[in-house]
C-alpha cells in the first residue's frame, strides 16, 4: 500500500486548531529516519548502539569477546543510563519518581537528573537517571554499562569517590564507582524479558502479534531464550520450532545472536510499544494524548535506531536497515517499488503509517490508530519473509555453508509463528 503524503495533509488542513498548534509544537523534535517525533525520543533510538556494540564483539570471534557481547546484550550501555549512588545518610523523606538532581562531574561541571524510581525515606542507596537531550548525537554523556573501549563514554557522569549532590533541594554527600556503578535501565534482553509482564494486564489483551509467538513457542521470552541457547551453543525448549546451536561453529551461532536480537527481541517490542500507544489512546480527547505519542514515537525509534539518522540514508543495525537490505535484493526500492537501489519501498509505507497513526493518536481518533498499527505490522513482516526465501535459496541452490544455514534459521524463526498461526499446516 502506497499512502500518500497529500492524505495527511488535506487531514492536518482540517484538522480543529489546537490540535494543529499542538503538532505545530511537537515537530521542533529531530527526525527519525524522516518522521516528526512529537516527543523526546534519543534515548530510546539510541538502543541500535547496543546493537552495534554486540555485533562488533561477536565479529571478533573469541571467547572473552562473546562474553563481552553477552553481558551487553543482558546489561547493555547506551540507553536509559542511571548511576547506582550510596548515599552517607539517609533520605530525609520520601522522594517521588522524577525528582530533580544535580552534581558534578570529574572535571567539576554540573550534570544534572533525576530520581528513577519513587525512593522511600531512609534509603541509602538511590538510583539517578541522567538527563537527556533533543540533539541525538550529544543525547547523554554516560554510557557504561557492559560497554568497552572506545564505547564508554564517562564525560558527563558524576564524579567518583565521595562527593555531593542535590536531590530535590536537599545535599547529601555520596559515594560510588563510576565505572561499575553507571547501568542502562534499556537493554535488547528486556525486550523479550519484560514482555509478558507489560503485556499481560493491558486492556486491549490479548495482544495478536504477541499471542501467534507464545503460542508457537510456548513461552513470552521466546527471543531471549533463542539467543542466550545460540550464546551457550546450547539447544531451546520450545512447544514447536526448537533448534540445536551445538551443530554451530561461531561462524554460524554469530548470525543467530545479531539476527536474534534485532529481529526477534527489537521486532516485538516495537510492536509492543504501539499497542501501549492505543492503549493510552483516549478516542476524541484533544489535549490528552502525549503519552500514546510518546508511546508511539518510541516504537518509530525502536524499528529504526540512531544512526539512520535524520533523513534515513545511513546505514543502520535495526528493521529499517534490514528493510532497505531486502529491498536491494528484491529490488523493491523507491516510492513505487520499482528501483534497484535506494531505501526500500516498505520504508516509505511504514514512514507514511507511523506519521498517520501520529497524527491519528494526537486527535483522539483511537479507532483509526489501530488499524493504521495492524498495516504496520502487516508490513513488517515482509523481510522476515524476504529473507526466509533468500538464505533458504542460497542453501538449497547455490550450497550454502553454515553461515547462509544459519541465517536461514533466523529469518525463519522470526516468522515461522505468523505462518503457523494462517495455517498450522504450512
Amino acid at each position: 500500500m502506497k499512502l500518500s503524503i497529500s492524505l495527511l495533509a488535506a487531514s492536518l488542513a482540517t484538522a480543529d486548531a489546537g490540535v494543529w498548534g499542538n503538532l505545530r509544537r511537537r515537530l521542533s523534535f529531530e527526525k527519525v529516519a524522516t518522521y516528526s517525533p512529537g516527543s523526546q525520543v534519543t534515548d530510546h533510538c539510541a538502543i541500535d548502539r547496543d546493537q552495534r556494540a554486540i555485533e562488533n564483539e561477536l565479529a571478533r570471534k573469541t571467547n572473552e569477546s562473546w562474553q563481552t557481547a553477552q553481558q551487553i546484550y543482558l546489561q547493555g550501555g547506551n540507553s536509559k543510563s542511571y548511576a547506582l549512588l550510596t548515599l552517607s545518610e539517609p533520605l530525609r523523606a520520601d522522594v517521588p519518581k522524577g525528582t530533580a538532581v544535580t552534581g558534578k562531574n570529574a572535571d567539576g561541571n554540573e550534570v544534572a537528573g533525576k530520581m528513577y524510581d519513587t525512593t522511600a525515606s531512609g534509603a541509602v542507596n538511590v538510583k539517578i537517571q541522567y538527563a537527556t537531550t533533543d540533539v541525538q548525537d550529544s543525547y547523554v554523556q554516560c554510557q557504561v554499562g557492559a560497554l568497552v573501549g572506545e564505547d564508554i563514554n564517562m564525560s558527563g557522569c558524576f564524579a567518583g569517590g565521595e562527593n555531593t549532590i542535590t536531590i530535590g533541594g536537599q545535599v547529601y554527600t555520596y559515594t560510588y564507582t563510576p565505572e561499575t556503578e553507571n547501568r542502562s535501565g534499556r537493554t535488547i534482553a528486556g525486550f523479550s524479558t519484560q514482555l509478558e509482564e507489560k503485556l499481560k494486564n493491558g486492556p486491549n489483551a490479548p495482544y495478536t502479534d504477541f499471542e501467534y509467538f507464545r503460542r508457537y513457542y510456548g513461552t513470552s521470552d521466546y527471543a531471549d531464550q533463542w539467543v542466550s541457547a545460540a550464546f551457550a551453543g546450547g539447544q531451546t525448549s520450545f512447544t514447536n520450532g526448537n533448534a540445536d546451536f551445538s551443530q554451530y561453529g561461531m561462524e554460524g551461532r554469530e548470525q543467530i545472536i545479531k539476527k536474534g536480537t534485532a529481529y526477534m527481541n527489537v521486532f516485538m517490542y516495537v510492536l509492543r510499544e504501539f499497542e501501549d500507544a492505543l492503549d493510552d489512546c483516549k478516542r476524541g480527547c484533544i489535549n490528552c494524548n502525549d503519552d500514546p505519542v510518546h508511546a508511539w514515537d518510541e516504537g518509530v525509534c525502536f524499528y529504526t535506531g540512531s544512526l539512520e539518522g535524520q533523513d534515513g540514508v545511513a546505514s543502520g543495525y535495526l528493521l529499517h536497515e534490514l528493510a532497505d537490505k531486502r529491498s536491494l535484493d528484491f529490488r523493491t526500492g523507491g516510492p513505487d517499488g520499482t528501483d534497484v537501489d535506494g531505501q526500500s519501498k516498505l520504508n516509505y509505507d511504514l514512514m507514511d503509517l507511523f506519521a498517520l497513526g501520529n497524527y491519528q493518536l494526537q486527535s483522539g481518533n483511537c479507532p483509526s490508530a489501530r488499524k493504521t498499527k495492524e498495516r504496520i505490522a502487516q508490513l513488517m513482516y515482509v523481510p522476515m519473509i524476504q529473507g526466509s526465501l533468500r538464505y533458504a535459496y542460497k542453501v538449497d541452490k547455490l550450497q550454502g555453508g553454515e553461515k547462509e544455514k544459519a541465517e536461514g534459521a533466523a529469518f525463519a524463526a522470526a516468522v515461522l509463528p505468523r505462518v503457523h498461526a494462517a495455517n498450522n499446516e504450512a
